[in-house]
């Protein structure tokens, strides 16, 4: 709750004196524009009070969509990306009427299929949000928030300029968290000018030399992207790539297929039943002439509806023993990108290891790494001259990123989900308290919620997700009025 001499201080804004409820949205990436955006096409006339705090200068690109490094990619090809669920070839279409790969002719592969760069799918985004933000129906709110507290009647969000919101319903559509260096390394690589334990700050990269050494910690999408990073900037020296089992984010199929398999109509109820049955519809697949690629996209399609027919116990196995292969399956890389990986590798520039980080310490200006291989007793001493972390978003401690997340977690309204991927909520994309009460008026939208469900860390699952919570908005802004309940109470209930 917020505290008492914060209430006795609080006096709304001339802005906030409305009839209208408020929506605030904190994140105006994808997860957080894309609720505002089809929150305004189902209200109606009943239009609410739409405020969304993102300190970038423009809404829609969020983390994923505002890097300028022309490295950077769409994974998934421009025809299957889309802001709208029923429309999923109207970004492509979008970049035909304004020509935006005019400068890249690298986008357009062999097969007709586009994979831009990441930045033109956020113009895109934007391009659909700013004729709301030009009328007022969204307000931009170039801030950062400091902290959320509770109302008996809503919510009162503080910034870093000393601006107060009052808002019925808020939702947390933040960026994803950064990733956490294992074990001791960032402690002991602190004062080294080339440990990069933040791959996704502007300019993180431009401290690596051309014959540099360099190690990457992890091998998923972001590895990859940092590995064509850096080849673009010019770096000719040696890359070690390491994780646990040393696996390699894959490519696209060579021509498009339908998705293939049916997960849903005899439901998997645990981990192994489902990898087998995975394993089955491969070899299926095969028979029929279709690759690995089209059974993993069903999965993917019919991911929520698998997801909850597996008890939470299973769902942590899934994410201890399997996840690493489903990421390597799921989250497939750009063709330019898997170009440059490949080059590198038949070059000897680049060693892909299953192996674990044992130790490291600074030595002058290098680096002494010892590695764990996977499959080996011994361990490995190495010497490079940059060291990278690539491990990906370290949802489990996401409570920490941001202060106004853990204190709502001490507050009692927010709770990490049992799986560890990220905030728990209910089947409606509620938040959940520690004691497992539903905070109605407090929705995750985007991959927070994936712990519930399932699928949701990329496109069409985020775009589907933001229909869901702008829709879930609409009933409880429609319930309210209903009701003559004006502010909408926190109409919490214990599971």
């Amino acid at each position: 709750m917020m505290p008492a001499q914060m209430q006795s201080q609080i006096k709304p804004s001339t802005e906030q004196k409305s009839h209208r409820p408020v929506v605030a949205i904190i994140g105006g990436g994808v997860s957080g524009g894309g609720v505002a955006y089809h929150l305004l096409k189902l209200v109606g006339s009943d239009i609410p009070d739409i405020v969304v705090f993102e300190p970038r200068p423009m809404l829609g690109r969020g983390l994923a969509y505002d890097t300028v490094d022309p490295a950077h990619r769409i994974n998934v090809p421009a025809a299957k990306m889309s802001l709208q669920p029923d429309d999923p070839e109207e970004f492509q279409r979008w970049i035909e009427a304004n020509n935006a790969v005019r400068d890249d002719p690298e986008a357009t592969r062999e097969n007709g299929q586009l994979f831009p760069r990441r930045r033109v799918f956020g113009d895109y985004v934007g391009s659909l949000l700013q004729p709301f933000l030009k009328s007022g129906a969204i307000r931009h709110r170039r801030l950062t928030v400091t902290a959320v507290h509770r109302k008996t009647d809503g919510w009162v969000i503080l910034d870093d300029k000393g601006g107060l919101t009052e808002a019925e319903i808020v939702v947390i559509a933040t960026s994803h968290p950064p990733p956490a260096a294992p074990g001791r390394l960032a402690a002991t690589l602190a004062g080294h000018p080339r440990f990069i334990a933040d791959t996704t700050k502007r300019g993180a990269l431009e401290v690596v030399r051309p014959q540099d050494r360099v190690l990457v910690i992890g091998n998923g999408l972001t590895a990859a992207d940092v590995i064509a990073s850096l080849a673009r900037n010019g770096h000719e020296g040696p890359v070690v790539a390491i994780s646990r089992r040393g696996l390699r984010s894959r490519g696209h199929a060579e021509v498009p297929q339908e998705a293939f398999g049916d997960f849903i109509t005899e439901p998997a109820f645990s981990a192994t039943a489902l990898l087998r049955k995975v394993r089955l519809t491969i070899r299926q697949a095969a028979e029929q002439g279709l690759s690995w690629h089209a059974v993993i996209d069903q999965v993917r399609s019919q991911g929520h509806d698998v997801w909850r027919a597996l008890p939470v116990a299973e769902r942590r196995r899934i994410v201890r023993h399997l996840r690493p292969y489903w990421d390597v399956h799921r989250f497939r890389i750009a063709p330019q990108v898997e170009a440059v990986l490949d080059m590198a590798v038949e070059g000897g520039r680049l060693e892909i290891l299953a192996a674990f980080l044992a130790d490291a310490r600074i030595e002058d200006e290098t680096i002494r790494v010892t590695l764990q291989p996977r499959h080996a007793r011994a361990k490995v001493d190495r010497i490079f001259d940059a060291v990278i972390v690539t491990t990906g978003p370290a949802h489990g401690g996401i409570l920490e990123t941001q202060p106004w997340l853990g204190e709502l977690a001490r507050d009692g309204y927010l709770a990490l989900d049992p799986t560890g991927l990220g905030l728990a909520c209910s089947e409606h994309s509620e938040a959940l308290g520690p004691d497992g009460r539903v905070i109605s008026s407090l929705l995750i939208s985007g991959p927070l919620a994936r712990g519930t469900f399932g699928e949701l860390m990329g496109l069409p699952q985020i775009t589907e997700h933001t229909v869901f919570i702008a829709r879930e908005i609409t009933e409880k802004l429609k319930d309210a009025a209903r009701h003559n309940l004006r502010p909408i109470s926190d109409r919490s209930v214990v599971l």
